[in-house]
């Protein structure tokens, strides 16, 4: 396989697992306070909700690898934060693929109107 067909893949399997993290949502919900632009502790993500710190934890478990936010250790504690770059590249990946939509259905539009004269 050469080296852009690898990494094409590659790509795709990264968005792909991006899509995943975000079709659930508690992980949006997480993701959505994370992005005020603070970091958060499990309790601090865990309050207010019937979720356990077990949950909330896997949670942030599967949109640290979609690499959506990151984890640090302070003390005792885990601290999250949301990453923009990821949700930033996702953004100009959708952006692409509506332009090639928009593009196909203009050449589609001009064909059958070509052939209803």
């Amino acid at each position: 396989m050469s080296q852009k067909r690898h990494s094409r893949n590659r790509s795709g399997r990264e968005r792909a697992v991006v899509f995943a993290a975000l079709g659930d949502e508690t992980r949006l919900l997480l993701l959505t306070k994370l992005s005020s632009g603070r970091q958060y502790s499990i309790a601090e993500l865990t309050e207010g909700t019937k979720l356990t710190r077990q949950a909330v934890t896997k949670h942030l478990r599967v949109l640290e690898k979609a690499q959506m936010i990151h984890g640090r250790r302070r003390g005792r504690q885990n601290l999250f934060e949301f990453d923009p770059k990821r949700a930033n590249e996702m953004k100009e990946y959708l952006e692409s693929v509506s332009k090639a939509w928009d593009s196909a259905l203009a050449r589609l539009k001009t064909f059958v109107e070509s052939d209803e004269r």
